[in-house]
């Protein structure tokens, strides 16, 4: 693995484009060449105009060794880091220039949409909507679980003691890569209270489909997600009422007569 600071400009030579916030380059699997490292400060440079509040960028690049994958072999992923929020892009491609530019073009739509959310935000042409116009257009849907269902008890995994142990031919060796999918990664952040129009914002910047988040003026989870086009959802939790809790507590009491 390479890594590599903004480059230094040799005396009487023209410097070339380059962002004023701190760069770092880091290769993995690749080595990167000096012409490309100031390909990349000069898109970087582009991309520092569009949020003066950047403070540093990192970028790295990884090449995978996998024939199969020869269009997506090369990977560039972007971070910038700002005051008190954070941009990220991502792109594959069959070489780093064509990563290069996806990956810029990301970073860019995303900065621009943050952008322009501020501006409207600041000028007082649209006020950012409150959560109840947010969500007036929701459907609501009713998540609770099917009544009736029963857990699977442990009946019948107990062994005997005559029961023989299987032998090389009763077990699947393949049985492992048909089993549902599992939690592989658990990810916890900060419960910082924020408005939905920040929440979109952060959304934008890191480049998610959704953005977890508790919601200032109910203090409650919310989850604010991309729709299609440009439009956005917005989910929040609330209180059960009396036939919620009825409903639950019947549903428990036909599992535990079930079971």
């Amino acid at each position: 693995m390479s890594t590599v600071q903004n480059p230094s400009t040799p005396t009487g030579a023209e410097a070339p484009a380059a962002p004023q916030a701190h760069v770092e380059i880091t290769g993995r699997n690749v080595e990167v060449p000096e012409h490309f490292q100031e390909r990349v400060n000069a898109k970087l440079a582009k991309i520092e105009r569009l949020d003066t509040t950047l403070t540093s960028f990192h970028v790295e690049l990884t090449h995978e060794r996998n024939p199969r994958r020869a269009d997506e072999a090369d990977r560039i992923q972007v971070t910038a880091t700002g005051k008190g929020h954070i941009a990220r892009a991502e792109a594959k491609e069959e070489n780093f220039y064509a990563a290069l530019e996806s990956v810029m073009a990301k970073m860019e739509r995303s900065l621009r949409k943050v952008k322009a959310r501020r501006s409207i935000s600041r000028s007082g042409h649209r006020a950012p909507i409150s959560v109840g116009e947010a969500t007036a257009g929701l459907v609501e849907e009713g998540l609770r679980s099917p009544e009736g269902e029963a857990g699977s008890g442990a009946a019948g995994t107990e062994g005997t003691a005559g029961e023989t142990s299987p032998g090389p031919f009763d077990v699947d060796p393949y049985a492992e890569q048909f089993e549902p999918g599992r939690v592989v990664r658990r990810k916890e952040h900060a419960a910082i209270p924020m408005s939905v129009d920040d929440a979109l914002s952060r959304m934008e910047l890191v480049g998610h489909d959704f953005f977890l988040f508790v919601n200032e003026e109910t203090g409650r989870p919310s989850v604010v997600y991309r729709r299609h086009a440009y439009d956005y959802g917005l989910i929040a939790l609330t209180e059960p009422d009396a036939a919620d809790a009825a409903d639950a507590a019947g549903a428990a009491e036909t599992a535990e007569a079930a079971g």
